[in-house]
């Protein structure tokens, strides 16, 4: 019996120590509405991209000079805003007609509702040198953050799928 009491109250102590300040640190998080934010801003940005809107870009990510977002290119690897937006100017210049279509996707929630990240399958199409070209199935992975009551991506990955042979 003294066992089972020695066991018990170290259990005890965690849940309630465990439970109490989270209630009081962490606000009641409406998952649903944030779920349909972070949506909306991932769809704000497919959008803006289609539409070379730069400025709705730089709304969606953060500022920071230590975000990251890798491209489908092997060796593309940009560090910080002022890199993604060179590589996005580049890509406006370069392409046309953009259409950019999202399946697959799915989207999680930390606790507290600060943090989140989603994947996604992309299917982009464009005109570049006057050809019509089309990349499917691109998976499209990132990260946001809540700041200031808004979700702004901080980090990003994409690539395109690679069938390899291993016979």
């Amino acid at each position: 019996m003294k066992n089972l009491f020695r066991l018990l109250i170290p259990v005890l102590l965690i849940g309630m120590i465990g439970c109490e300040p989270q209630k009081e640190e962490c606000p009641e998080v409406d998952f649903d509405k944030e779920l349909s934010e972070i949506r909306s801003v991932i769809e704000q940005f497919e959008l803006a991209r289609e539409s070379e809107d730069f400025a709705t870009i730089e709304q969606i990510w953060a500022p920071d000079e230590d975000i990251v977002l890798f491209g489908s290119e092997g060796d593309e690897q940009l560090v910080g805003f002022a890199a993604i937006k060179k590589a996005m100017v580049r890509q406006f210049d370069e392409f046309e007609n953009i259409l950019i279509s999202i399946r697959d996707q799915k989207i999680k929630i930390n606790k507290s509702g600060t943090t989140a990240w989603f994947s996604q399958i992309l299917n982009y199409n464009f005109i570049y040198q006057d050809e019509n070209m089309s990349f499917e199935g691109i998976r499209f992975t990132g990260v946001l953050e809540k700041r200031d009551g808004k979700w702004v991506l901080v980090q990003g990955h994409l690539s395109v799928p690679y069938d390899a042979d291993l016979e």
